[in-house]
């Protein structure tokens, strides 16, 4: 069996038969309107207050459902397929515990701006408030950290509640919808008429097009610029922006440097890119940054990891913002040059008029110094694995081509450092809630949404034995994630930090008895590998690469081993620990 997609796309012919207005249950209807939204593959795990919607499944062809071992690895799933396919992603799970352990995931995509619709069942209309069995608040749990949600009371309004959430998550900055949705209403029967018509929603009209003045503005202000930078994160990616961008850029001559979710919005392989800035950025981003007179952020949104000590921030720049989400500008940073819009039309717009920054070639010569100043660097070993050297193996036998995801930790900042992205969508990880567990079954969504191409999912000893069960996922389906996991049996971000900022104070961080994962592979029914020195890495790698399903390959790293550059935190992001090889 292979990790193929049967081909579910909406013909005529489908279509007309889901849109059949006949007399059926809220169950129904929910999977009919998740077909006439074009879902291709839902992420799900069952419980009594799903199982009307569970058995509307139960022969119905049409639909596609991956059952996964875990609540938080079926959303941690819909995410990855929403970020490698630029989709909507949607998960299923039941009332109470279901519906509370997704809200990890549903955080980890609100934060990082994901379109996300989750499903949850609750208790029946009569028993809400009742503290029935199994029964949450799951809308009151989530209300922070959901775009909008529903309760749906009557099994009426189903095709158009999932009908608004799809186009809520999709639409304007994206996040996660949540339906909720009553055991009687799932089981009731109505006559359905489906929602497919433009929605319009009062009170609810992002703004696309930005203002013009502000356009003019900026390229004014590119024009007398002699030291102008730009600053490129996850929204270039969402609009689907990136080959406006590399317009912008090649047409402007501006160098840039992109955020961690930013990674691949710009192809890597340019010589006007820095790379990535911030707290584990490289020397020449940071410097930029803060020598910058003329700083454009476009679909960034000033954390604090790039950030570093906010007053001391691009101290001599002015600051234009571009971004969908009005709440975002100046929110961290003042801004000089506010424009709002979706990044896509925004640059569209901004390229009918770009000019050559004519000041600022001495600005690009001393940014090409930088780079080759201070790069990327560790110190190579013949005796011991380091963990550097196998990202840039990774990257060097696949050409930078495949699609990568991470846990998160020092290994996340190594894939970030030494995996070379040239193209959107390649780069999967958890940026803004930084969640443990994610990087595997985020891995299993991203290989459904692109199932002919090479995903690899990067792992630490300790993310990966949070969500180890997917394995029999992947084995039952034989979806082909080239599982890594780089293991240096301890916390090793939580290791460095205590070494570097608490004085050497080591406290609960030794994963030293973590299991045996080629056997735990195994065990699922997965083939597993393991190195402990550089020929065996290409080795193992080689015939992981070979191999043509699921494979998880352990590498057995240097566990002292430290992510560098390093900001730490209080200082600006220009006073970088090098360390120990500077």
């Amino acid at each position: 069996m292979s990790a193929q997609i049967p081909n579910v796309q909406s013909t005529e012919q489908l279509r007309e038969k889901w849109m059949k207005p006949e007399v059926i249950t809220g169950s129904e209807m929910l999977l009919r309107s998740l077909l006439l939204e074009d879902v291709e593959c839902v992420f799900g795990y069952p419980g009594g207050a799903v199982l009307y919607i569970y058995d509307a499944m139960h022969g119905f062809d049409d639909f596609k459902h991956l059952l996964t071992r875990h609540e938080q690895g079926a959303i941690h799933a819909a995410d990855g397929y929403a970020r490698a396919s630029g989709k909507v992603g949607v998960c299923i799970a039941t009332s109470g515990p279901g519906a509370t352990n997704l809200v990890t995931g549903i955080a980890t995509a609100y934060m990082d701006s994901v379109p996300l619709v989750v499903i949850t069942g609750n208790v029946a209309t009569t028993l809400i408030g009742t503290d029935a069995f199994q029964e949450a608040d799951i809308t009151g749990i989530t209300m922070p950290i959901t775009k909008h949600s529903y309760l749906v009371r009557d099994v009426e309004d189903l095709p158009r509640v999932i009908h608004e959430a799809f186009h809520i998550a999709n639409t304007g900055r994206k996040g996660p919808v949540l339906i909720d949705i009553p055991k009687d209403v799932s089981a009731a029967k109505a006559l359905f008429k489906p929602h497919t018509e433009p929605v319009v929603m009062r009170g609810y009209n992002p703004r696309v097009m930005p203002n013009k003045l502000q356009l003019d503005k900026l390229h004014q202000a590119i024009a007398e610029a002699k030291r102008p930078l730009i600053l490129a994160g996850g929204g270039v990616v969402y609009s689907g922006g990136h080959e406006e961008l590399l317009k912008f850029v090649e047409t402007t001559g501006i160098p840039i440097t992109t955020t961690l979710l930013g990674l691949g919005g710009f192809p890597s392989g340019n010589d006007l890119w820095i790379g990535m800035p911030g707290m584990h950025g490289t020397y020449a981003a940071n410097n930029a940054i803060q020598q910058s007179d003329l700083l454009i952020s476009i679909g960034a949104r000033f954390d604090d990891r790039v950030t570093g000590k906010l007053d001391g921030f691009a101290p001599h720049a002015k600051i234009v913002h571009i971004d969908i989400d009005p709440a975002e500008i100046g929110k961290n940073v003042k801004t000089d040059i506010p424009i709002v819009g979706d990044v896509k039309t925004v640059l569209e717009l901004l390229n009918t008029d770009a000019a050559h920054a004519q000041y600022a070639d001495e600005w690009r010569a001393k940014i090409a110094d930088w780079k080759k100043e201070k790069p990327f660097r560790y110190e190579d070993s013949d005796t011991v694995l380091k963990p550097q050297w196998v990202v840039e193996l990774l990257n060097d036998t696949t050409n930078g081509e495949a699609i990568v995801t991470t846990d998160v930790g020092q290994h996340q900042m190594w894939a970030a450092q030494y995996y070379r992205f040239n193209q959107p969508r390649s780069w999967v990880t958890s940026g803004g809630l930084g969640t443990m567990g994610f990087g595997f079954p985020s891995a299993i969504g991203a290989q459904m949404a692109n199932p002919d191409r090479l995903v690899i999912s990067i792992n630490g000893d300790g993310g990966m034995q949070m969500c180890a069960q997917e394995l029999a996922i992947c084995a039952i389906n034989n979806i082909p994630v080239k599982i890594v996991i780089l293991n240096n049996q301890v916390l090793g971000m939580v290791r460095q930090w205590q070494e570097l900022i608490y004085d050497n104070r080591y406290s609960h961080i030794d994963l030293s008895g973590s299991p045996d994962f080629v056997k735990l592979a195994e065990a699922y029914g997965v083939k597993g590998l393991r190195a402990t020195n550089k020929d065996e890495a290409k080795a193992a790698w080689q015939e992981a690469m070979d191999t043509p399903g699921p494979v998880v390959v352990e590498f057995v790293v240097n566990k002292h081993e430290n992510v560098y550059p390093m900001v730490p935190q209080g200082a600006t992001i220009d006073q970088m620990l090098m360390g120990d090889h500077e």
